[in-house]
């Protein structure tokens, strides 16, 4: 008597091709990314060599089932995977601490040619990565500009464990790449000892107007305290404008993230102040204008 042969187990193209008709369904935005993605995470290979793969072995094939089956109810790709690349690093990302954005790497740009303008001057730049979160802004700076002393401000106890564990697996050499300060950033006695002492600030605030509908990503995954702030979305950025104020010493710079539809009141916030020159609106990645930057007068 002679065994059954044996059932073909499917190719990785066939896998991939259900992956990507289950996360239509699901409507996942970009679906055949994640399931490219998710398999090149369980193979441990980059996405591009994905397609030099014949199929999965049975372990592989269940841990790629159970990934799409959880990216199918909307966990976010971020978190399946663990981490995320955001400009200059890699930072570990999970349930608790809002996810980074690929247009805040833009903020990331443009603080870097800040930075560099001025480090014939300024050997050591002290610089404040507000509403930190990861921390992936504060580290990217760090990372391509190594004299700065970096400071991530988060008042989330849950978003600060990912900051910390982020600063540690940055760590190399005499010292970590950042601290971690825990503080509201709207608090008018914060970090006063480096009042007039600081050369950039970047942020990027919760500034989404309360009850405005999110994806599912959003809505169930990111923290909701790094998302909304108040009814206009405004809450924490005017909070923030007289801190920023008093941190800068003269001539330092900030750049701080926006809705796209507050480009204008915001930069008002700024320009009414007073203490500050040069006030403006900068546009990401596609056009939008995301960011208000400027300096200390």
């Amino acid at each position: 008597m002679t065994n059954s042969p044996r059932a073909k187990l499917p190719s990785l193209r066939e896998e991939l091709r259900s992956a990507e008709q289950t996360f239509r369904a699901a409507g996942v935005p970009s679906p055949e990314h994640d399931a490219r993605v998710l398999a090149a995470h369980v193979l441990g290979v980059k996405p591009g060599f994905v397609w030099q793969v014949d199929s999965l072995s049975e372990e592989q094939r269940e841990r790629f089932g159970w990934l799409v089956r959880e990216r199918s109810r909307r966990v976010p790709l971020q978190h399946l995977l663990g981490k995320v690349f955001f400009a200059s690093v890699e930072v570990l990302v999970g349930p608790g601490v809002f996810i980074p954005r690929p247009e805040t790497e833009q903020l990331h740009v443009w603080a870097l040619a800040a930075l560099r303008a001025r480090l014939w001057e300024i050997p050591e730049p002290v610089v404040f990565d507000l509403c930190a979160g990861s921390g992936s802004l504060g580290l990217s700076v760090a990372r391509s500009v190594p004299e700065a002393r970096v400071t991530l401000v988060e008042n989330d106890p849950e978003a600060l464990v990912w900051a910390r564990k982020n600063v540690q697996a940055d760590a190399s050499g005499s010292r970590p790449p950042a601290r971690v300060v825990e503080g509201d950033v709207t608090d008018q006695a914060l970090l006063s000892e480096t009042d007039a002492e600081v050369d950039l600030v970047v942020a990027n605030p919760p500034y989404v107007p309360s009850g405005t509908p999110t994806p599912p990503e959003v809505a169930d995954f990111d923290p909701p305290q790094a998302v909304f702030a108040g009814p206009d979305g405004l809450d924490v950025i005017t909070g923030l404008v007289g801190n920023i104020a008093r941190w800068l010493k003269p001539g330092g710079a900030f750049g701080v993230e926006h809705d796209e539809g507050h480009a204008d009141r915001v930069r008002e916030l700024f320009a009414q102040d007073g203490r500050f020159r040069d006030v403006k609106t900068m546009n990401d990645l596609s056009g939008r204008p995301r960011f208000v930057t400027g300096k200390r007068a």
